[in-house]
């Protein structure tokens, strides 16, 4: 078994209290761990936003982690991309470290040039779902909604959630028969899956390349 280090992140201390994220990305990182033959020999985590070019000097879980990743000349693993950050150059500043970082849902073959580009996208992403924010709380205030009330906010978070539900169940119902080809020919392990609609050009939902643990979620949605 090869050694590898897990790293997790929630946004506030009130999501690492309540484990709400944690346990998700656990799980992912578990599952992947295991599907490509690595041992978790140590796992840290931080409770703070993701951060700028210097948030390593905050994030101590993550400091810690590549100290003990390089004293084991061993890589780092991450659930999403996110987890370390949507910041280009934090990303930047993280690949100076020489310590190797694997995120579960691009796959193990995406090299540090590959990780630069992610965060880009990732980083327009950030960038544009803010602007819409920003313009749909303008509109919102132009129709007299008042803003800040903790009723509108439940309802709008309410309506957030069903509307990426749908769309993933939507995105489910689109794969599934791709999936039940690939079945088909014999390929029923989930890691075997995700290598078949990977070598067939197929994005996930997010447009990243499939693992077992995303090809596991997407079937529980059919």
């Amino acid at each position: 078994m090869k050694p590898i280090v897990t790293y997790f992140r929630v946004s506030t201390l009130g999501q690492q209290k309540s484990g709400l994220g944690l346990e998700a990305q656990q799980e992912r990182c578990e599952a992947f761990a295991e599907a490509h033959g690595f041992e978790i020999i140590a796992s840290y985590q931080d409770a703070l936003s993701g951060g700028g070019y210097n948030a390593l000097n905050h994030r101590t879980g993550l400091a810690e982690a590549i100290r003990q990743a390089r004293k084991h000349n061993c890589p780092i693993l991450v659930a999403k991309l996110d987890r370390l950050s949507r910041n280009v150059a934090f990303i930047s500043r993280l690949m100076e470290e020489k310590v190797p970082f694997i995120v579960s849902e691009l796959g193990l073959d995406v090299d540090s040039f590959q990780l630069h580009l992610w965060s880009a996208l990732a980083e327009k992403e950030r960038m544009l779902i803010s602007e819409r924010t920003k313009a749909a709380l303008q509109a919102a205030k132009r129709r007299g909604v008042i803003l800040g009330n903790q009723k509108n906010l439940n309802e709008a978070q309410q309506l957030g959630r069903a509307a990426q539900t749908k769309k993933a169940d939507s995105f489910a119902r689109a794969i599934s028969p791709t999936i039940a080809e690939i079945r088909s020919t014999g390929i029923n392990t989930l890691s075997g899956i995700a290598l078949a609609l990977n070598r067939r050009g197929i994005p996930t939902a997010r447009g990243g390349r499939w693992a077992a643990t995303t090809v596991g979620n997407l079937i529980s949605r059919c």
